[in-house]
């Protein structure tokens, strides 16, 4: 299971994805019971632009945003509870693969599909689906689990996009169903 993006400085700045902190919240210790490997991948950018791309007006926003997404700063900080058997992925990009050393985990640990959460939908979970799919896992995107700034946006990519990507979408609730006891 990926968790992106769910860091203090978005989650204080961006009032849209707090409703994804209670449903994520309760799924957790059902999800690690079930034996799923949980990353939580935050996103941070160097404090002195080394990694920013020329001329890319998002992430000079990110960039000048200071503590929010400066890395080792208090706003790129997990807004979850990180267990001991948890990963912890740091990201410079949107797709939790980009530049990171997410797929080398995955494959070491055996893991062929993925459930993806967090915030937003339209940017870091859209992106980090379309890699993994690329990489071939099998994708579910946790409806309830992801948000987005613009909620038709929202129920666009989960109900025409990733569907017609051959993406399973289902609530947290009915994906740890799925998952063996």
């Amino acid at each position: 299971m990926i968790i992106g993006d769910l860091q203090r400085g978005i989650t204080s700045s961006y009032p849209f994805t707090r409703q994804v902190l209670p449903p994520i919240t309760e799924l957790l210790p059902g999800a690690r019971a079930a034996g799923a490997l949980v990353v939580f991948v935050h996103f941070a950018v160097r404090g002195n632009g080394a990694d920013l791309p020329p001329g890319n007006a998002l992430f000079r926003t990110f960039y000048e945003a200071g503590d929010a997404f400066h890395e080792g700063s208090a706003g790129t900080e997990l807004d979850l509870a990180v267990a001991d058997e948890d990963v912890v992925v740091l990201k410079r990009r949107a797709s939790a693969f980009a530049g990171t050393d997410l797929d080398l985990v995955l494959r070491a640990g055996g893991v062929d599909s993925l459930a993806i959460a967090g915030v937003a939908t339209s940017a870091m979970v859209a992106a980090t689906c379309y890699d993994a799919a690329d990489r071939g896992y099998q994708v579910t995107v946790l409806r309830d689990g992801c948000a987005d700034g613009d909620p038709a946006m929202h129920s666009f990519f989960m109900d025409v996009v990733f569907p017609s990507r051959g993406f399973e979408v289902l609530p947290c609730e009915g994906w740890l169903a799925t998952m063996p006891r």
